[in-house]
C-alpha cells in the first residue's frame, strides 16, 4: 500500500520499460517490510542533471542508473567510490546527507558473487573476457579480486583495447596480469585450452539484438570446450544463450546474467537501507518468475 510515507528508489536510464529491477526489488522491500516503492524512471541524457535534482529535492533514498547514463551520470556526483572513479562508471547513486549525489558501481561486486562460492577453484588459473565494453571494465575489476594468473582480453578494436588495459591497470594490486587479444578466433583457439574461465560481455546472442541464434567469434570454436570451463554470459535473455547451450552440451558448468542483475540490485539496496538483511533469493524468484511470464524480460 502507498501512503504519505512511502519513500521512493528507483531506476534511471533510456529505455526501461524492460527493465526487471522494479519488480525483484519491489519483492524485496515488502519482504523487508520496508514502506519503499521502486520505479522505473525514463530519463534522456539532455534531462539527466535536472531529473537528478529533482529526485534529490523530493527525497528520494537511492537510485539505479543504467544505459545510457553510466559514464555520463559520474559527473553530476558530488562524491564517487574509489571503484566508480576507476571505473568511468556508475550505477548505484545514494543522497548525501548535505546535499548532492554519491556515486558507487555494484557490477562488479554482482558479477563476482557467483563465482566466490568456489573462490579457491580460480587459484593460478587463467580467465578470457570477451568485449572491452562498459560491461567488460566491471567484469575485470571483479576478476582481479580472484586469485587468478592471467586475464585475457579479447576486443576488436586496437586503440579501445589499449585503453581499457591501461585504465583496469591502474589502481590494481597487480597480483593479476592483464593481457589483450584481438577478439578472433585464432587467437581465441590459442587461450581457450588453458583458460579455466570465459566471459562474454558482448551482446551476441542477445534476444531482440541480431541473431539470436549467433554466438560470440566463430561457432565451431566452442566444439573445443574442456569440461572443466566455466562459461559466463552476462545476457539472459534468452535463458541460457545459444554460446551457453553448446557448453552445457559439452558438460561446461554455465552461469548466465541473471544472478549479477539480483546481486548487483541486492547491494545497491543495501547500502540504501543500511541493511544487511536484503533477501536476494526473493529477488531472484521475483525475476524468474517475471521472465517465465515475458521471456522477452
Amino acid at each position: 500500500m502507498i501512503s504519505g510515507t512511502t519513500g521512493l528508489v528507483g531506476l534511471l536510464g533510456q529505455p526501461v520499460s524492460h527493465s526487471l529491477s522494479p519488480v525483484m526489488h519491489n519483492a524485496a522491500l515488502e519482504a523487508m517490510a520496508m514502506d519503499w516503492r521502486y520505479l522505473a524512471l525514463p530519463c534522456h541524457g539532455a534531462d539527466l542533471g535536472r531529473v537528478l535534482d529533482g529526485l534529490q529535492a523530493v527525497g528520494c533514498h537511492g537510485l539505479n542508473v543504467t544505459i545510457p547514463h553510466k559514464q555520463a551520470v559520474a559527473s553530476h556526483c558530488q562524491e564517487l567510490s574509489p571503484l566508480a572513479a576507476r571505473l568511468g562508471a556508475v550505477n548505484t547513486l545514494t543522497p548525501l546527507s548535505g546535499n548532492g549525489w554519491h556515486g558507487h558501481n555494484t557490477d562488479a561486486e554482482g558479477f563476482l558473487a557467483p563465482l566466490l562460492d568456489q573462490a579457491d577453484a580460480w587459484t593460478g588459473c587463467d580467465a578470457i573476457v570477451m568485449g572491452c565494453g562498459g560491461s567488460a571494465r566491471a567484469v575485470v575489476a571483479g576478476l582481479q579480486q580472484l586469485p587468478l594468473a592471467t586475464i585475457y582480453v579479447a576486443g576488436r578494436r586496437p586503440d579501445a583495447l589499449e585503453q581499457f588495459l591501461e585504465d583496469l591497470e591502474e589502481g590494481s594490486n597487480g597480483s593479476v596480469s592483464l593481457h589483450g587479444i584481438p577478439l578472433e578466433t585464432q587467437r581465441l583457439a590459442a587461450q581457450l585450452s588453458g583458460s579455466k574461465l570465459v566471459v562474454n560481455t558482448t551482446p551476441v546472442g542477445m534476444q531482440g539484438h541480431g541473431d539470436s541464434n549467433a554466438m560470440p567469434v566463430d561457432a565451431d570454436l566452442w566444439n573445443k570446450l574442456e569440461p572443466t570451463t566455466t562459461l559466463y554470459d552476462l545476457i539472459y535473455t534468452p535463458r541460457p544463450t545459444p554460446w551457453l547451450q553448446r557448453g552445457q552440451q559439452r558438460g561446461c558448468q554455465t552461469i548466465d546474467g541473471l544472478e549479477m542483475l539480483v546481486q548487483q540490485g541486492a547491494a545497491s539496496l543495501r547500502r540504501w537501507s543500511g541493511r544487511n538483511d536484503v533477501p536476494t533469493s526473493v529477488m531472484r524468484k521475483a525475476a524468474l518468475e517475471r521472465l517465465k511470464a515475458n521471456p522477452a524480460g
